[in-house]
């Protein structure tokens, strides 16, 4: 069995990747901050629960020593826990929005990767977001290009680069960042847009599901790879 922890599993692209990865044979642990919000999820998935924030060292340590303690490897993790932090901007604001989308990654990726070394066909998949991309949001023709999410695009563009950089200083390890496309969650409710988490999460398994030789270091989305 293939074991597999989604940050942020309770809802969304997260709960609905769960649900595919574990249709396909994966053990799944669902990573939640709310715990009950988590065990209920994890409930009706099939799926095992850890009580994960990413903005917390001890917890996320915690997470991951039970999850060794259980499995004693990881094989696929999936960096899905953001926030959007639109509307007004101040310092904590700020700081509550990296934390959470790019600091996390670093606090979630360093504890589990001795867990990953000990798999056999370890996979990082970080849910990142075209909006942090150079290109995307200067480019007319994509939605990126209209959408006021400072806070929520820099952080996107630090959690690709973490992806990017991640791959280079472990090369026995696939990270590969992903745009899942526009989705319609509790996050996007405000700008009406964006399909159902569902469909997004297609694109999330592909790149949690590739064998030994598939690409690192990438940013991609439904159609391959892309400009950032």
């Amino acid at each position: 069995m293939t074991v597999t922890l989604i940050t942020g599993a309770n809802k969304g692209i997260g709960y609905e990747t769960a649900k595919q990865l574990i249709a396909s044979g994966h053990t799944v642990y669902v990573g939640a901050r709310d715990a009950e919000r988590g065990e209920k999820a994890a409930a009706t998935l099939g799926a095992r629960f850890v009580q994960l924030d990413v903005t917390d060292d001890a917890s996320v340590n915690g997470a991951l020593a039970t999850i060794g303690a259980a499995e004693g490897r990881l094989d696929v993790l999936v960096h899905n826990a953001g926030v959007l932090g639109d509307g007004d901007l101040d310092g904590p604001k700020a700081l509550r929005v990296f934390d959470t989308n790019a600091v996390g990654i670093v606090r979630v990726t360093e504890a589990a990767l001795p867990l990953l070394r000990a798999s056999a066909n370890p996979t990082v998949v970080t849910v990142s977001s075209s909006a942090g991309s150079f290109w995307a949001v200067n480019n007319p023709e994509r939605v990126e290009s209209t959408l006021p999410l400072t806070l929520y695009s820099a952080s996107k563009a630090a959690a690709t680069m973490l992806t990017v950089q991640y791959a280079k200083a472990h090369p026995g390890i696939r990270f590969n960042a992903v745009e899942p496309g526009p989705t319609a969650t509790d996050m996007t409710a405000a700008f009406g847009i964006g399909r159902s988490p569902e469909e997004s999460a297609r694109v999330v398994v592909r790149l949690a599901t590739l064998g030994a030789d598939g690409p690192t270091g990438t940013l991609q989305d439904e159609d391959g790879v892309l400009p950032w």
